[in-house]
């Protein structure tokens, strides 16, 4: 039995060797692209109960969150695209987004916001 090495290199050199990436990691990233659109397409059923059931207060709520559902749908893409590429890569890098939730979440909230002002404004009326 020889007691060499099977890959003699110099030392400090480093070998690089390929990865393998599971596919696990791809099919989480689509289950999160999937679990997005899910959230886009109730927010987009609101909107439209909100239209077609709705007095123009309603309609001025469901424009603002269609186009709310409309740029979560854009941000669904692009962050899906952008983390399949990375993963394709093999990057190392952290895959999480801390500004797209929080900026998803504080548009909402205005949205709510508008609607509850524009109720008060209103006093009943409608």
């Amino acid at each position: 039995m020889s007691s060499q090495p099977l890959l003699q290199t110099a030392p400090g050199k480093r070998i690089a060797l390929p990865t393998r990436v599971e596919p696990k990691v791809f099919f989480a990233n689509e289950r999160t692209f999937l679990s997005w659109l899910n959230f886009t397409v109730i927010l987009g059923g609101l909107a439209i109960g909100l239209l077609n059931f709705g007095d123009r207060i309603g309609r001025i709520s469901a424009g603002l969150f269609t186009l709310i559902a409309m740029g979560a749908m854009v941000y669904a893409l692009v962050t899906f695209h952008w983390r399949a590429r990375s993963i394709r890569q093999r990057g190392q890098g952290g895959f999480d987004d801390r500004f797209g939730p929080t900026l998803l979440a504080v548009s909402l909230l205005a949205a709510v916001v508008v609607n509850f002002v524009l109720r008060i404004q209103d006093g009943g009326k409608s």
